[in-house]
């Protein structure tokens, strides 16, 4: 493949629902293009993008594959993304690094709940975007309904500047708008407008050349005077307008089979910016700012964008240069670790293929493997002019799982894979729960996991079991109680003894507080950190149901000691005894997370909602409601929304989402406590007999 400059350069993400056809659409620009000699099928898995074991078994696509397509001089990196949900963090990574996106809608289904997430990140990243109504050959295909679903729910106007030629089994070409001329099949075939077609086709014109003319001044004067505009004068306001995000093109084909698609392509070169011609990316320079320009002769800027584990080439990094130019074997400057990498030798992936450049031009998409410390999100750039790249914002996840290692050897692997695992997908986090001691990993959903616990199988050979977390009780005192308890073991030689009274009652500012009362020297302060051992060691096991303990204040008082026989282990048996029996007497009780959640769903779905949470044991907050969409605030329990995520999904259609984080601890409901006690004890007693 040959070397191309920025000018030359168009980085295009495909984003839709799942099934709409971006893997097709990219398997077909091979073909039609002369990069491959013939068009794979994903029931095969023999397309170029969607080529890991496990897209291959789903046939659906899990991660994002670059696809550099050449034509006409011009190299077109396309993006496919994964449209299911739970991989949004693809998605995301995709769009930060593309100028511009191709929005694929299946002429049956119209638009679809993961069109609008990806919609609604495209507009958040300002991206400049064409819409392709696709699939014009399936059974009950319908342009003009497809379309006015996206028209109705975009903010931004969406104007046709194609027409189908036929529909369903009579489909033949696409009819252009700024040409007014009919292309047949993939494009290459160029006739007049069928007679049949010409009215409508004409009306739409108009409609398009209207909103071209918004471009430019001098194009807005010459069309109130003249009402017409020539063929270049649209093309330059259509320009004008795409890359301004005044309006969205709609076009239309079905690209699978490479219908539509010299026109399509011809517009993604024409009217879609090049690395050249977007705004300055704004980059860290130590404390201060600096803009950065599209330029080979910039400071070298280049943001990584996704991180992959091979078991056979090891670890591949994919970076957007957005500054400057990268070589084979040169050093680079990694800003956000501190270290220097080494590069090897730059590619270019096609899929799982890399083709060896010697020289990437700004703005362009390339791969280098076995950067040691490099993680996606990291800036690489010269250590004499360090720079930080921004960060794009991730959704927030919140299915949980607890993970186990399943035998033996790999539980001594278990934290690198899921740190590597976590590096690769920012949406993937994992941490230690200090309270029920499990490893509790948190993704977007069941299929997020469940990809994610196969790749560490597949890629780094360690299987992993997961379940339900369970949840952080803690228990508590209700009231003020005192014990006494006096540790005395007499065998051969000096014996121990101690003897400990204590006092406990609640404290709701602290976890544990702890006071010496001991007066007349009854008991030596030299034992109270012994004393304190005890009881902390109590804390930590919990008396009622085997939880940690949590807001109480100790007084010792007082106790008694042995001249010859007291010892630290006397005293800090004492204590914990002591403390145990004072536990039981102070009305002890099971507290649980409250959750302060916030859910937002599409304002039909709002009664769902409600009548979902009050059988979560739910305390609603607040309601209110903005463009079409609810948003309802309460706490609810923390084990009532273990799974929520896919509840919520299944609700709304996936439309839904919510957010939550800790607000408090409360008192568990008596019956329930006693169900989590029963539930609790059999747990510990199955474990003793382990």
């Amino acid at each position: 493949m040959k070397e191309y400059t920025t000018e030359s350069i168009r980085n295009i993400a495909l984003v839709s629902h799942s099934g709409a056809g971006k893997t097709m659409f990219a398997e077909a620009c091979l073909h039609f293009t002369g990069a491959t000699t013939r068009i794979g099928k994903i029931d095969d898995g023999t397309t170029v993008s969607d080529f890991e074991d496990e897209e291959i078994r789903r046939k659906i696509s899990l991660s994002t594959s670059v696809i550099p397509v050449e034509y006409k001089d011009h190299k077109i990196n396309l993006l496919d993304t994964p449209g299911y949900t739970d991989f949004i963090g693809e998605v995301i990574s995709a769009l930060r690094v593309a100028d511009g996106a191709v929005v694929l809608i299946d002429s049956v289904a119209g638009l679809e709940v993961g069109t609008e997430i990806a919609w609604h990140h495209c507009d958040t990243m300002k991206l400049p975007r064409f819409v392709v109504i696709n699939k014009m050959e399936r059974d009950n295909a319908n342009f003009r309904k497809a379309l006015s679903s996206i028209q109705e729910f975009s903010s931004t106007r969406v104007i046709p500047v194609q027409l189908p030629w036929g529909e369903k089994a009579e489909f033949q070409g696409v009819i252009d708008l700024i040409t007014m001329k009919a292309y047949k099949g993939d494009g290459k075939t160029v006739v007049d407008i069928p007679a049949d077609l010409k009215a409508e086709a004409e009306e739409a014109r108009t409609v398009l050349v209207e909103a071209a003319a918004e471009g430019e001044d001098a194009l807005l004067e010459k069309y109130l005077e003249s009402g017409e505009l020539t063929t270049e004068e649209v093309q330059r306001g259509l320009c004008s307008m795409v890359r301004s995000c005044g309006f969205i093109p709609a076009f239309t084909g079905s690209l699978g089979i490479e219908t539509g698609m010299a026109p399509l392509l011809d517009a993604i070169v024409s009217y879609m910016p090049s690395p050249a011609d977007i705004p300055a990316v704004i980059a860290q320079n130590k404390d201060k700012e600096e803009e950065l320009k599209a330029s080979d002769t910039g400071p070298l800027a280049a943001y990584v964008w996704k991180t992959t584990a091979d078991p056979f080439v090891g670890k591949q990094t994919f970076f957007r240069l957005y500054s400057g130019t990268i070589a084979s074997d040169s050093h680079v400057w990694n800003q956000n670790k501190g270290v220097e990498e080494r590069f090897g030798t730059v590619s270019i992936a096609r899929g799982k293929e890399t083709i060896p450049v010697k020289l990437f031009h700004c703005g362009d998409i390339g791969v280098v493997p076995k950067l040691s410390e490099t993680s996606t999100g990291n800036t690489l750039s010269d250590k004499a002019h360090p720079l930080t790249l921004p960060l794009p914002v991730y959704p927030k996840a919140l299915y949980q799982v607890a993970v186990f290692p399943k035998t033996q050897a790999d539980s001594t692997k278990i934290s690198p894979t899921l740190t590597r695992l976590c590096e690769e997908d920012l949406t993937l986090s994992w941490h230690n729960d200090a309270t029920t001691l499990q490893t509790i990993l948190t993704g977007m959903g069941d299929q997020h996991i469940d990809v994610a616990i196969r790749r560490a199988a597949q890629k780094f050979q360690v299987n992993l079991i997961i379940s339900e977390p369970k949840v952080p009780y803690k228990e508590a005192c209700n009231k003020k109680a005192e014990a006494t308890y006096r540790h005395k073991k007499q065998t051969g030689g000096s014996g121990q003894f101690g003897e400990v009274a204590l006092r406990i009652e609640p404290c709701p500012d602290k976890d544990f507080d702890f006071t010496w009362d001991v007066f007349g020297g009854a008991v030596s302060q030299s034992y109270s950190s012994s004393i304190q051992k005890g009881i902390l060691s109590v804390m930590k096991e919990g008396v009622l149901a085997g939880y940690p303990i949590s807001g109480v204040r100790v007084s010792v008082f007082d106790g008694k000691e042995h001249p010859v026989d007291s010892k630290p282990i006397a005293f800090e048996i004492a204590g914990r005894e002591a403390f145990k029996q004072a536990f039981k007497d102070a009305n002890p009780v099971l507290q649980e997370p409250i959750m302060n959640v916030k859910i937002t769903v599409p304002e039909g779905n709002m009664g769902d909602v409600l009548g979902d949470l009050n059988t979560r044991r739910a305390r609603v907050q607040g309601m209110e409601t903005e463009a079409g969409h609810s948003t309802v605030t309460a706490h609810v329990p923390l084990v009532e929304m273990l799974r929520y995520t896919t509840q919520l999904r299944s609700m709304t259609g996936g439309r839904g989402v919510f957010d939550m984080e800790l607000d408090h601890y409360e008192v568990v409901p008596a019956h329930i406590t006693a169900e989590i006690v029963t539930a609790r004890q059999k747990e510990l007693a199955a474990k003793k007999e382990e």
